[in-house]
């Protein structure tokens, strides 16, 4: 199954937020290979239940339902080659841990933590301000803890 309103509340879920946001063409491209690779997606042989989605044209996110079958260390090597694949392919950096994913009035914006960091000190965002917590690791963490307020975030400490 392809769809992420589909899977369990404990499966694992990955979250990689792009540097920039995608075009519609670019969503339509990366979906059709994400769901390619989801079909083809196995551990040690057996098919995993996995979906995958973009969310915001920002965030590419792959579940996997450990029940039916526990990715490997060798499936998720193979994921994370399917996300480098789409960062060259895209020139995206999906892999920046360090880089803050927050809601400005109806849009999603992005910066590096020392940015957020300036925005916090000029009063530009606020501990009400929504941030993206791509540390979730479950569809459950991700449905109820994702999308949060910066004083629920790890990233709370650029309001001190």
């Amino acid at each position: 199954m392809n769809s992420l309103n589909n899977m369990a509340p404990d499966s694992k879920i990955w979250v990689y937020q792009s540097n920039r946001e995608l075009s519609d063409l670019e969503v339509e491209s990366i979906t059709k290979s994400g769901l390619t690779f989801i079909d083809g997606w196995a551990a040690h042989g057996a098919s995993l239940k996995a979906s995958f989605g973009i969310f915001y044209n920002r965030f590419l996110i792959i579940t996997v339902d450990e029940k039916q079958a526990m990715a490997s260390g060798c499936s998720i090597d193979a994921s994370i080659r399917f996300i480098k694949e789409m960062e060259q392919k895209f020139n995206l950096n999906l892999f920046d841990r360090l880089q803050v994913a927050y809601r400005s009035e109806n849009k999603i914006l992005s910066c590096s933590l020392s940015a957020f960091e300036k925005l916090a000190e000029q009063r530009l965002v606020s501990e009400s301000t929504i941030v993206f917590n791509n540390m979730v690791t479950t569809k459950s963490a991700f449905d109820n803890e994702w999308e949060i307020p910066l004083k629920q975030s790890w990233q709370s400490r650029v309001l001190a």
